[in-house]
């Protein structure tokens, strides 16, 4: 029987469903979806930081300090993010499934690199709350450190590792024991305001809390479908890619909390 490629649009279509499947981070940043240009292409972007200010005052003391707050140009670059599938006619005849489970690998192979890289631009803040524990406290702490007039009026999130979250279960029992789906799935949810979302390959030992604010992902819109095909030995390659960068745009929206420093 003749074999049939899947048509480019129906290819584009397939990769970017899985691209925004699973937990994206995607969510927890700010999104431009206006990207013109090519691989390597620089661009400039003003990162805002903050000194802290806070100090322990004593009666009849005041602060020798304040915030200040400072712009910095960091410069980087646009990414090319590429995969390639490939496989012969006659792996296709043997297996239908061959094509779409290949496809949707090459989706979320791109969702994990745009991942990694949303996850490392939020690393990159220098404000750092250092804990002895993760519990109600540190969580406090570390939201004081937001550069936010209106604290209880932002959504702030707080991406954390499992074993992390298993402290933070056992830090809060006797806060939420009586919680019933604390109770039922040892659910924490939020604390102090900040939800608790669990990253597999987040950093042991750090949490980054944050708004949406602190980083900004520059996106060209869409997933670029290109096939070639060797008719002579009945060879496909298929190839996806997505144009994008990422960028910590406002340190002062995110903080680190390290356990142990």
């Amino acid at each position: 029987m003749a074999h049939k490629l899947y048509d480019n649009f129906y290819l584009s279509n397939e990769v970017e469903d899985a691209y925004l499947s699973h937990l994206d981070l995607a969510r927890f940043v700010t999104v431009d979806n206006t990207l013109v240009g090519t691989a390597g292409m620089k661009r400039v972007i003003n990162r805002y930081s903050a000194t802290g200010g806070t100090e322990k005052l004593a009666m009849g003391e005041g602060n020798t300090k304040g915030i200040e707050v400072s712009m910095t140009p960091v410069e980087y670059e646009i990414q090319l993010a590429q995969n390639k599938f490939s496989y012969y006619d006659e792996q296709e005849m043997t297996d239908p499934m061959l094509v779409p489970v290949g496809m949707n690998m090459a989706g979320a192979d791109l969702y994990n690199t745009q991942n990694a890289d949303i996850y490392t631009e939020f690393a990159k803040t220098t404000q750092v709350v250092n804990v002895t524990t993760f519990d109600f406290d540190a969580f406090v702490d570390a939201q004081a450190v937001l550069n936010l007039e209106n604290l209880e009026g932002v959504e702030k999130f707080a991406f954390v590792c499992p074993l992390d979250v298993a402290e933070i279960r056992k830090n809060m029992k006797e806060t939420l024991q009586y919680v019933k789906e604390f109770a039922v799935k040892g659910y924490v949810g939020h604390i102090g305001d900040t939800a608790i979302f669990t990253k597999k390959d987040a950093t042991e030992g750090t949490i980054i809390l944050a708004t949406k604010e602190a980083v900004k992902l520059f996106n060209k819109k869409g997933v670029e479908i290109e096939q070639e095909r060797d008719a002579n030995i009945r060879l496909n390659d298929i190839y996806s890619r997505k144009y994008y960068f990422v960028a910590l745009v406002d340190e002062t929206k995110a903080v680190k909390i390290v356990k142990g420093a």
